[in-house]
């Protein structure tokens, strides 16, 4: 099947049908939760630059996760709001799905409080990490990078709010459902969001929160919101399992303000956050705004700026729109009488453009090397990142026949499972279809660098066959 789109909203995936049985096999999956269907074949796009790490990072914002391209295909469009499915990608129903991912993580009895059951699908590698508060390290970039936002707004507007310190647990209604992406959307499947249990997850947006704090209108009637937020998905310099986005919202009086006085404002509110952010002025040479589709907004834009003399200068920066009416009602509010907008911005794939930070994996290191180099003015003083030395890679090949529930995704997170960190990269180097068996083979190379040693082939070795060990057990595929 062919000429589907995925846009995404804070890591969950909405649905884009450019023909008709598209659309019907679109319908089917939103309206029958039971037989729901999600979709497996992405590959991660190549990245070589910070200016490409911006157009082609996965580590979304809040309205909108970076550019994939589709195994076997090239990706027309890379970008804050584009994933494209290829005709070679297969549906696999969620049942199965469930079955794999149960069978992949050990569940505590309690995760912060919160009861699991057997929906429960966050690894080791991602629960140790809860409570690190990056974004409340003022020496950190991106706690640098979140001053810096909260100065700007306070600046233009003394009475926006801020929140950064919200549990990441939350409800699937808040997270899900308060966002128009009902039951069987493959926004909700356990291959892309972590499960504590079957109602609660860890949040994948900040828009998890976005119909509590509006629900304080008039009170509150702009803000900001900040946090960590978790997602499964490839492995590469730009993606990791936790990331931070901010979000905001300005709420009007309709009788005060009239539609098109909201959108200008959301669109002159913006554009001077790039220019702030970008050091660029405002103008049709530095900036554009783009139609979009997102459930929660109605209409949606994206903003881009002109940055860098690639085939393509014009990078995406963040997603916005109009708030939809019924998300308004889930806050409480009547759409008659106040509307507004919201935009979203990943906060880890800013820093690294602006302080040249080539690794996503560097923002939870330890190393002094790194965290020397910033201080609360790293912001102001246009500091670049210095790269220390780095140590030679270990990479080592998975080439496996595959079953049909094979999810991509399930592999990565296991090979996070056992390498944690040390694991640079995760590629796919072939794949295909045996014309006689039908059965399907793909080639996974993955590159094991540790960014504070050398690491030796035997300690790599040893963690390899853990996961070659899981990958038979855990996902039912054939070796090869």
């Amino acid at each position: 099947m062919s000429g589907v789109a995925f846009a995404s909203l804070g890591g969950h995936r909405v649905i884009k049908a450019a023909s008709p049985r598209a659309q019907q096999v679109v319908l089917q999956s939103q309206q029958h939760p039971a037989a729901g269907l999600i979709i497996s074949g992405f590959r991660a796009s190549t990245l070589r630059s910070p200016a490409m790490l911006l157009a082609a990072s996965g580590v979304a914002a809040t309205m909108g996760s970076l550019g994939r391209r589709a195994a076997g295909s090239s990706c027309r469009r890379q970008g804050m709001l584009g994933r494209l499915v290829s005709s070679n990608m297969r549906w696999v129903p969620v049942q199965r799905r469930l079955l794999s991912r149960a069978a992949m993580t050990t569940a505590p009895e309690e995760l912060l409080g919160v009861k699991t059951d057997s929906h429960y699908n966050v690894p080791v590698s991602v629960t140790s990490k809860l409570g690190s508060d990056l974004l409340l390290k003022e020496k950190h970039p991106l706690g640098v990078l979140w001053k810096t936002l909260k100065d700007h707004f306070a600046s233009i507007d003394p009475d926006c709010h801020f929140y950064d310190n919200e549990a990441p647990i939350v409800g699937t209604v808040e997270n899900f459902d308060n966002l128009r992406l009902p039951p069987g959307h493959p926004g909700r499947s356990p291959s892309d969001t972590y499960y504590v249990n079957a109602e609660t997850v860890l949040r994948t947006h900040t828009s998890a929160h976005q119909c509590a704090h509006m629900a304080l209108y008039p009170g509150v009637k702009s803000f900001l919101c900040a946090g960590d937020v978790y997602r499964r998905d490839e492995i590469d310099a730009s993606h990791y399992p936790i990331f931070h986005q901010c979000e905001g919202v300005r709420l009007f009086d309709k009788d005060k303000v009239s539609a098109e006085e909201v959108q200008a404002d959301l669109k002159k509110t913006l554009e001077g956050v790039a220019a702030h952010l970008f050091n660029i002025s405002i103008g049709e040479k530095t900036m554009r705004w783009r139609d979009d589709y997102f459930p929660f907004t109605e209409p949606s834009f994206e903003l881009d700026i002109y940055y860098g003399d690639g085939s393509d200068p014009w990078l995406e920066v963040l997603g916005c729109g109009i708030v939809h009416p019924e998300v308004l009602q889930n806050a409480g509010l009547d759409p008659e009488k106040v509307h507004g907008w919201a935009f979203g911005i990943g906060l880890e794939r800013i820093a690294m453009v602006l302080f040249g930070i080539p690794d996503i994996r560097l923002f939870w290191s330890e190393d002094p090397r790194f965290h020397e180099q910033f201080d609360e003015k790293a912001f102001e003083n246009k500091v670049e990142f210095k790269p220390f030395s780095k140590y030679p890679p270990v990479t080592k090949d998975i080439s496996m026949w595959i079953p049909e529930t094979f999810v991509d995704n399930d592999l990565f997170e296991m090979i996070r499972d056992e390498g944690g960190d040390q694991v640079e990269k995760v590629d796919l180097m072939d794949e295909f279809t045996n014309k006689k068996t039908g059965k399907t083979s793909k080639l996974f190379r993955v590159t094991w660098r540790d960014m504070s040693r050398t690491l030796t082939n035997e300690e790599v070795n040893a963690k390899h066959e853990i996961v070659l060990q899981r990958v038979v057990k855990e996902l039912a595929v054939e070796l090869r």
